[in-house]
């Protein structure tokens, strides 16, 4: 997928409010209230503002968070990862690699080979759920 580049008005026009604060902004949703934190359906998460595919549904687990985690993104080159130092803290920003809007943070306390934690927003992710007949 080419990488996508739009003004931030266009932006504001293509995003709800929720999602442009989460995605373009950097905002982090409420712990819990997240559409997707309790989903167990089989699919794929894609970027709510690009449509790329970042995460895989077997590789989401729950972390008690209160936000959709997962242990891996969906390949290698799906997302990048950025030092973030706001709020008074260091943190790994987790991006997507097409368009470079906010996802999530990941952390170093998940499960897997990997032993690490992509904590994402539900209101930077949509889910399209596998195809029935794939099964």
């Amino acid at each position: 997928m080419p990488k996508i580049e739009m003004t931030e008005a266009q932006w504001r026009e293509r995003l709800t409010p929720e999602q442009y604060h989460v995605l373009r902004e950097g905002g982090t949703e409420r712990a819990f209230t997240g559409k997707y934190e309790k989903n167990k359906e089989a699919g794929e998460y894609r970027c709510a503002a690009c449509g790329q595919p970042v995460f895989e549904s077997e590789d989401k687990y729950d972390s008690g968070s209160g936000w959709p985690s997962f242990t891996a993104p969906a390949d290698g080159d799906a997302v990048d990862t950025h030092e973030d130092r706001s709020h008074g803290m260091t943190r790994t920003e987790v991006v997507c690699a097409n368009c470079a809007s906010h996802l999530g943070h990941v952390f170093p306390d998940g499960p897997g080979p990997d032993g690490l934690r992509y904590c994402i927003n539900s209101a930077s992710l949509d889910f399209e759920p596998q195809d029935k007949s794939d099964d």
